[in-house]
Protein backbone atom coordinates (compact mmCIF):
# COMPACT_ATOMS: atom_id res chain seq x y z
CA UNK A 1 0.00 0.00 0.00
CA UNK A 2 1.87 3.31 -1.22
CA UNK A 3 1.39 6.89 0.65
CA UNK A 4 1.11 10.24 -1.42
CA UNK A 5 3.96 12.49 -0.82
CA UNK A 6 1.32 14.97 0.54
CA UNK A 7 0.40 12.70 3.34
CA UNK A 8 4.17 12.50 4.70
CA UNK A 9 4.34 16.25 4.67
CA UNK A 10 0.87 17.03 6.09
CA UNK A 11 2.22 14.18 9.14
CA UNK A 12 5.10 16.13 10.01
CA UNK A 13 3.78 19.44 9.50
CA UNK A 14 1.05 18.54 11.81
CA UNK A 15 3.97 17.17 14.42
CA UNK A 16 6.45 20.00 14.02
CA UNK A 17 4.40 22.84 12.87
CA UNK A 18 7.30 25.48 11.84
CA UNK A 19 8.92 22.57 9.73
CA UNK A 20 10.09 23.15 5.68
CA UNK A 21 9.18 19.73 4.36
CA UNK A 22 10.38 19.36 0.87
CA UNK A 23 9.49 15.01 -0.11
CA UNK A 24 11.27 13.44 -3.03
CA UNK A 25 9.94 10.08 -4.84
CA UNK A 26 12.91 8.33 -5.12
CA UNK A 27 12.24 5.30 -7.23
CA UNK A 28 8.38 6.69 -8.27
CA UNK A 29 6.69 3.73 -6.37
CA UNK A 30 4.67 6.12 -3.86
CA UNK A 31 7.39 3.35 -1.55
CA UNK A 32 10.34 4.94 -1.59
CA UNK A 33 10.90 8.63 -0.61
CA UNK A 34 13.87 11.22 0.73
CA UNK A 35 12.69 13.78 3.20
CA UNK A 36 14.61 17.00 4.11
CA UNK A 37 13.09 18.80 7.17
CA UNK A 38 14.56 21.79 8.81
CA UNK A 39 12.73 22.91 11.59
CA UNK A 40 13.63 25.08 15.27
CA UNK A 41 12.62 22.02 17.11
CA UNK A 42 15.82 20.35 16.04
CA UNK A 43 17.64 23.26 17.91
CA UNK A 44 19.95 21.12 20.64
CA UNK A 45 19.04 17.85 19.12
CA UNK A 46 21.85 14.79 17.93
CA UNK A 47 20.76 13.72 14.39
CA UNK A 48 19.27 11.47 15.93
CA UNK A 49 16.47 12.76 18.09
CA UNK A 50 15.76 14.49 15.48
CA UNK A 51 14.80 11.89 13.28
CA UNK A 52 13.40 10.54 15.86
CA UNK A 53 10.97 13.41 16.16
CA UNK A 54 10.27 12.87 12.24
CA UNK A 55 9.39 9.19 12.38
CA UNK A 56 7.21 9.16 15.86
CA UNK A 57 5.40 12.05 13.48
CA UNK A 58 4.60 9.37 11.08
CA UNK A 59 3.44 6.70 13.49
CA UNK A 60 2.71 3.84 12.68
CA UNK A 61 2.60 4.33 9.37
CA UNK A 62 6.38 3.91 8.85
CA UNK A 63 7.09 0.48 8.10
CA UNK A 64 3.46 0.01 6.90
CA UNK A 65 2.39 2.06 4.22
CA UNK A 66 5.36 3.84 4.23
CA UNK A 67 8.46 1.45 2.77
CA UNK A 68 10.88 3.54 3.18
CA UNK A 69 12.01 7.36 4.12
CA UNK A 70 15.20 8.36 3.90
CA UNK A 71 15.50 11.40 5.70
CA UNK A 72 17.58 14.85 6.32
CA UNK A 73 17.28 16.89 8.99
CA UNK A 74 18.08 20.51 9.67
CA UNK A 75 17.95 23.47 11.75
CA UNK A 76 17.30 26.72 10.31
CA UNK A 77 20.20 28.96 10.04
Amino acid sequence: MAMPAAEIEALIKAALPNAEVHIDDLAGDANHYRAHVTSSAFAGKSRVQQHKLVYEALGARMGGELHALQLVTAVPT
